[in-house]
């Protein structure tokens, strides 16, 4: 008879888990397209929308301020739609957490397919896992390289919390 490792020990290792300087930016997922999602939102125009989240320890890492990207799932214009910030801590409601976030849309996506090719981005959570639940995370490199594939951008979100991530006062 012989003995078989179990499948939870071979199949895969522990994951560790995200430090607040890991970090740069929050990547919140949608199936929905920004027109779909706040109808008459216009490129380069605000909007202040709830995402829902997953509960998991991550949400303790999220505070009002921090940089976050909307990623646009599935087969319609898969990729980065909207730069913006969090307005707020998870809450619960009817449905589960929820964080809101104040977004900026972009005038012209950065598609899937242009972050698959860039080396430093290749390796994001979301282009690795796109099934995952949100929210997701860049590292600061991966958060440079969606940065450097925007068209031109209103200086304002080339600056503040869309430049390079947050203090999280530990320095």
């Amino acid at each position: 008879m012989s003995r078989r490792t179990p499948v939870s020990v071979w199949l895969a290792e522990p994951v560790p888990r995200l430090l607040p300087g890991d970090i740069a930016c929050w990547v919140l997922k949608s199936s929905l397209v920004p027109e779909a999602l706040a109808p008459g939102w216009r490129p380069g125009s605000p909007a202040v929308l709830d995402r829902c989240v997953r509960r998991s320890y991550r949400l303790d890492l999220m505070a009002p301020g921090q940089p976050c990207l909307l990623w646009v799932s599935g087969r319609d214009r898969p990729g980065v739609h909207a730069l913006g910030e969090l307005t707020s801590v998870a809450t619960e409601d009817a449905g589960g957490p929820v964080v809101g976030v104040r977004w900026t849309r972009l005038a012209a996506a950065v598609p899937r397919a242009d972050l698959l090719a860039d080396p430093a981005a290749r390796d994001a959570e979301v282009l690795r896992m796109p099934a995952g639940s949100n929210p997701s995370w860049l590292s600061p490199g991966q958060y440079a390289a969606v940065l450097a594939h925007l068209e031109p951008a209103p200086a304002a979100l080339r600056r503040g919390p869309h430049s390079g991530g947050w203090d999280d006062g530990s320095s």
